[in-house]
């Protein structure tokens, strides 16, 4: 598969620029990561609505949220683990009890975090934000889907959190995309076997494993699930009823991830058999993403064994 040529953190920072142009309500704030480069051209833009605040994610918080209730639009930036975890209270009650609207990025979510390790790593991210009433979290696919979803996430009235590949990814999307937070897209949708349901970097492994199943005989659709809550439960269960099965494929901890959300509405709305490729309640490692992959067995060849268990399931 094709690889983006630019770097997703590289689309987000030139499209932040880009709408900060006409809306002076947007500002930036980061936790001591401009050599990152992913907010770099923004400060260099507009010097006087960018603010580092040093490693102090608890206080970028705060100090986002005090801005957001004077009318600004602001968005932190940080390693994913840091931008969750580390300041979740802050979230919790300056942001989302306060009802204002900070776009929080988190950078290097799961085995992107690579040789980082176990401290960068989080498994976790999407589960405690979900946790998080009226908080929108949402992974991008590649650089198209993050220019095509910025302008959404700034007029959005929710806090949202964008959990960020932030390398070159792999191309799955052009400019004729037509992006709406919350609506997956179907990429695959002549399988009647079973259904695949990834997000971020499983996206592309997904397609690999729908290739790999229908030279065995086993047709999968693939289902983007790029935004984790609000879910797209109409998705889900029309998915249920064509397929009659479902995998999951996150790069996350299969407990309150992609998994469990999608399981929730299949509960509810169409039950079938599922399975659930993801990190299985582990803590992070040093690694290459490739041999993380293997380790954590959320590479496409777990994929396909995850489907054909589910199809055997059904019988």
């Amino acid at each position: 598969m094709i690889t983006d040529d630019k770097e997703i953190r590289q689309t987000l920072a030139q499209a932040l620029v880009e709408c900060a142009r006409t809306d002076n309500r947007i500002v930036v704030l980061d936790a001591d990561l401009m050599s990152c480069h992913a907010t770099k051209c923004f400060k260099e833009e507009f010097p006087d609505r960018f603010f580092n605040v040093g490693i102090a994610e608890q206080n970028m918080i705060g100090i986002a949220a005090g801005m957001a209730a004077m009318g600004k639009i602001p968005f932190t930036y940080s390693f994913a683990p840091f931008a969750t975890r580390r300041c979740y209270d802050q979230i919790f009650i300056s942001v989302a009890y306060s009802d204002l609207h900070v776009k929080m990025i988190g950078s290097e979510p799961g085995v992107a975090a690579e040789v980082n390790g176990g401290t960068h790593m989080p498994f976790e991210d999407m589960a405690i934000m979900r946790a998080v009433p009226k908080m929108i979290c949402f992974e991008p696919t590649d650089a198209t889907m993050m220019q095509k979803a910025l302008p959404e996430i700034i007029d959005t009235p929710s806090a949202v959190y964008v959990r960020m590949f932030r390398k070159k990814a792999a191309k799955i999307y052009d400019d004729t995309l037509e992006f709406k937070l919350g609506k997956a897209i179907t990429l695959k949708d002549d399988g009647e076997d079973v259904t695949l349901i990834a997000s971020g970097i499983m996206v592309e492994r997904a397609l690999e494993a729908a290739k790999a199943l229908a030279e065995q005989g086993v047709g999968a659709r693939v289902v983007n699930m790029h935004t984790w809550k609000p879910i797209d439960v109409d998705a889900i269960k029309e998915s249920a009823e064509k397929t009659g099965a479902i995998v999951t494929c996150e790069n996350h901890n299969v407990y309150g991830g992609l998994g469990s959300a999608v399981a929730e509405a299949v509960v509810k709305e169409f039950p079938v058999p599922m399975q659930l490729v993801g990190i299985n309640d582990e803590f992070g490692q040093v690694g290459k993403n490739a041999y993380l992959s293997e380790v954590y067995h959320i590479t496409a060849g777990d994929i396909v064994a995850a489907a054909k268990k589910a199809v055997a399931m059904k019988k």
